[in-house]
């Protein structure tokens, strides 16, 4: 039987997804690099939702920031899509494998990790493919840039590690006792 999508989870997905466009806006400099949060929020809702809705939520999220603040183009912005996306879904995958349904912290850990984790294997690889094939830069040029890109977005990977499970933990108990939790995953 095919599940459909609740109207509380359709109003989730376009909460987070706003979410995730907003706080991405506000980024502050650290260690050379520019953090936001916008990735915990995309974690928090792998956590919150599930791989599915989580994933949907931070890549619409992150894909129009990019297209309507980043100044992007529709190639950029579909690629951070995917990859938002792959963020959120292994976040929420790992979380809610073997029933566990993001109840335990010790997995929820361990999800954002490869989740963010996911995010920065991907960025890196995009960072490859547009640097060696449609820029045509050569080797050292990009193993260069790669390299300079690395380190901002491992900050940014561990500042959503910390920040997401802590939000979750907190918004949990609120979601369960109002009741959205269970209309969320039902």
């Amino acid at each position: 039987m095919k599940k459909s999508l609740s109207t509380t989870k359709i109003v989730f997905i376009a909460m987070l997804a706003a979410l995730v466009y907003v706080v991405t806006i506000f980024r502050f400099p650290l260690l050379g690099s520019k953090v936001h949060l916008g990735n915990a929020v995309c974690l928090l809702s792998g956590l919150l939702m599930g791989p599915a809705a989580g994933g949907l939520a931070a890549g619409v999220g992150s894909a129009l920031n990019d297209a309507l603040y980043g100044g992007y183009d529709f190639i950029q912005a579909a690629i951070t899509f995917v990859s938002k996306f792959a963020m959120g879904w292994v976040c929420g995958k790992i979380a809610f494998s073997g029933g566990r349904e993001a109840r335990s912290h010790g997995w929820n850990l361990a999800a954002a990790v490869l989740g963010a984790l996911t995010y920065v294997a991907l960025y890196m690889l995009k960072t490859y493919v547009y640097q060696s094939f449609v820029y045509g830069y050569p080797m050292d040029a990009v193993l260069f840039t790669m390299g300079s890109k690395l380190p901002g977005s491992l900050i940014n990977a561990a500042a959503a590690v910390v920040v997401a499970p802590v939000f979750y933990t907190g918004l949990r108990p609120a979601l369960e006792r109002a009741g959205v939790l269970k209309r969320l995953r039902g």
